[in-house]
């Protein structure tokens, strides 16, 4: 059954919005479980490690700590999970991006034949197999573009009075931006969409790009709820593509002019 026309969106931010919904149709559900059981499980077992290290660390502090200064413990303990917590949700979902790149491509293919009602004819489990070195090898451009821009961005962040202004601003549009790139990747890597043609087309629609990754970025800053921020972007990026790119791109031949 064709769906594309239920998909209209006006912004980045209802593309990202909808993929909460298409997460929960029949048909789409067993192929974000398996992304998002790993996801969890690698997750769990590295907060179980970093908690035991934390306890070791504070269990050093304490015995360092005076009678009259224990009192810190309640205060410094919180705030340190909750750091821990962060920070890891943001190096993790980086991590997660490589692992869980097949399943990605998976899901956004099932997404866009479920939306539109055609089958995408990508081939068997054994040419997906064949195709894990593009796939990492499209990971690896997507590595390549955001490590430079994410330095450049860093070292704004210790020049006097801009790291206190507009660098946490410029940070948070780039960190947007790549997120655009990441999960709108999936679906025009589906496609063998070049990665340059991919930047081009998220480009001329800088807008929705932007609404919809700073949206991406802010579900992931938040502990617990990020365990399902990627399948979510990656149903709505794919959602996106059926809407805004996918009939210029019919065949991976053309061109954006």
């Amino acid at each position: 059954m064709n769906q594309t026309a239920k998909t209209s969106r006006k912004s980045g931010m209802d593309y990202f919005l909808f993929g909460f919904s298409l997460i929960k149709r029949k048909g789409l559900r067993s192929f974000v479980f398996i992304p998002l059981m790993v996801n969890l499980l690698l997750f769990s077992g590295v907060i179980y490690f970093a908690i035991g290290q934390l306890e070791n660390a504070f269990g050093w502090i304490s015995a360092q700590l005076p009678d009259y200064l224990s009192w810190l413990n309640f205060i410094l303990w919180p705030l340190a999970v909750i750091t821990l917590l962060v920070v890891l949700s943001f190096i993790f979902s980086s991590v997660m991006n490589w692992i869980a790149a097949p399943f990605n491509g998976l899901l956004a293919e099932k997404v866009e034949q479920y939306l539109t009602g055609k089958d995408l004819n990508t081939g068997t489990t054994a040419d997906l197999i064949k195709d894990l070195p593009r796939i990492f090898g499209r990971e690896w451009k997507k590595l390549k573009y955001y490590l430079p821009r994410a330095i450049i961005c860093l070292i704004l962040f210790w020049v006097p009075l801009l790291g206190q202004t507009a660098a946490p601003v410029i940070w948070f549009l780039f960190s947007a931006w790549m997120m655009a790139i990441q999960y709108c990747d999936y679906p025009f890597d589906n496609h063998k969409v070049p990665f340059s043609d991919m930047k081009f087309a998220l480009n001329q629609t800088k807008g929705t790009s932007f609404t919809f990754g700073a949206s991406v970025t802010l579900f992931s800053m938040i502990p617990i709820v990020n365990f399902i921020v990627m399948p979510v972007a990656i149903c709505g990026a794919t959602a996106m593509w059926v809407d805004k790119y996918r009939e210029a791109y019919k065949h991976p031949e053309i061109a954006p002019e």
